[in-house]
């Protein structure tokens, strides 16, 4: 079985090490990054930032509450943007010996398909080769949103790849977009005392995830100095005295914020276009691949995973549909449950959560029970110094099945993952609470919060 797959990130090159191992001869073609824009530019690299920049707030703030002396305390954001690097480099090379070690070949080079078993690529280093294969895998992932107001291409203005290697650190900094990326692009420069301002069309932050553990998340932005325009709509952007001038409106209120750069931070969109993919029969709706539930597409040995086919945006995502996939086309049959996709936002407090949010359980007829405790009443969280937060559990009333598990505070994207593990067993309140917890973990508050799905938790007052 000879595999052709498009694109070396999350998606594409698990596929590519799954299906080597499973017998296959694959031939991985990537453009530009092994291991994607996860790798390089996105998941990897906000996260360094967001982790020295994290430490660097909390030293800065609250160097004496936890007993330390701090002097002269400097963020060197050269030296920073040094380790960023450093951190994907070491991450892509492992990448590429895993590449390496299972004797995949990686062409560098644009793809397109040729016919439905062969595709023209023009190599990086010039000139062009024909690959055929019996089966095909498009992974090529997604590109950012820039919304085309007035003065988007002005210099100053940026996406998330530039606003990760800024030269300086920006005096302000105005964020369109308070979705994933804007508001951990908001933590990572407010930390560094940069005046930043969100604008959200929407009227919430991060609006995929319950209200009420993004409003932990929001009230600590605030608490940074964060200044943010909920249901506002952003009109143009126009060149200011030292920078820029964002003009929006609020249900008829015109809004003015003056900053240094401007990060359109206004999601993605699938990348599944000049591929020539229609020309051998495959459906593509504005850039996104059209598949069905075993991500097929409309030619029968050719499929598409990860963002480019316009689903769930999310490296985790990409990397389970590349190993179904894989299995799939070498003739075995890996079953996932995408009822059980975690999400997760590195800020602080970290939000993560898994399942329906109360909203999405009421709307498809469930009656529930919902159960939250707070961080302030969990010793870890005290003992670390992060109770903003709480865990919230969503239940059915009825078998007390657990619908949703939602996180704000520290170690959330940590203790999602046995979140999603007791969805996806259909775990009840009831299991999580005869569960024996390690004491003192943060882990202990999804212990508490299903105490108070029955109005019985124990470390708060009743």
């Amino acid at each position: 079985m000879k595999i052709a797959i498009i694109g070396g990130g999350p998606g594409g090159y698990v596929a590519a090490v799954k299906a080597a191992q499973l017998g296959a001869q694959v031939v991985l073609v990537e453009k530009e990054y092994i291991g994607g824009t996860c790798l390089n530019t996105g998941c990897i690299s906000t996260k360094v930032l967001l982790h020295s920049t994290d430490i660097f707030h909390l030293l800065k703030t609250d160097a004496g509450s936890l007993g330390l002396e701090m002097e002269n305390l400097k963020i060197n954001w050269k030296d920073l943007q040094i380790r960023k690097d450093l951190v994907a480099t070491q991450l892509v090379e492992g990448v590429k010996n895993l590449l390496r070690s299972g004797n995949i070949e990686v062409v560098e080079g644009s793809a397109r398909f040729a016919s439905r078993s062969s595709l023209q690529v023009d190599l990086a280093g010039g000139g062009s080769k024909r690959v055929s294969f019996d089966r095909a895998i498009v992974a090529t992932g997604s590109k950012p949103i820039v919304i085309p107001v007035p003065g988007h291409d002005l210099e100053g203005v940026v996406t998330s790849r530039e606003a990760m290697s800024l030269e300086e650190i920006p005096k302000s900094l105005c964020i369109i977009g308070g979705g994933v990326i804007g508001v951990e692009f908001a933590n990572i420069y407010s930390n560094l005392g940069t005046e930043v301002t969100i604008v959200e069309m929407l009227p919430d932050l991060v609006s995929n995830m319950d209200s009420e553990i993004v409003e932990s998340l929001e009230g600590a932005l605030a608490e940074n100095g964060v200044k943010i325009h909920k249901s506002t709509k952003v009109l143009k952007i126009e060149k200011a005295d030292a920078g820029l001038m964002v003009s929006a409106e609020n249900h008829g209120e015109a809004i003015g914020i003056k900053a240094e750069k401007v990060l359109m931070a206004t999601g993605r969109k699938p990348a599944g276009d000049d591929l020539g993919l229609e020309d051998i029969g495959v459906n593509v709706e504005r850039g996104a691949i059209q598949v069905d539930r075993l991500f097929k597409t409309d030619v029968d040995n050719i499929y598409a995973i990860g963002d480019c086919t316009g689903g769930v945006q999310l490296a985790h995502v990409a990397s389970a549909s590349g190993l179904m996939v894989a299995e799939l086309i070498m003739g075995k049959r890996m079953a996932m449950d995408f009822r059980t996709i975690p999400y997760a936002v590195y800020t602080k407090p970290e939000l993560a959560a898994v399942g329906m949010t109360e909203k999405e359980a009421v709307g498809k007829g469930y009656r529930i029970k919902v159960g939250r405790f707070p961080m302030y009443g969990n010793g870890k969280a005290v003992i670390t110094g992060d109770v903003r937060g709480l865990v919230k559990i969503v239940a059915d009333e009825g078998t007390g099945e657990v619908l949703g598990v939602h996180i704000a505070g520290s170690s959330a994207t940590e203790l999602i993952a046995a979140a999603a593990v007791a969805i996806r067993l259909e775990a009840t309140v009831d299991e999580l609470l005869t569960t024996i917890y390690a004491h003192p973990t943060v882990g202990e508050s999804i212990h508490e919060a299903a105490e108070s799905v029955f109005g019985r938790a124990i470390h708060l007052p009743g």
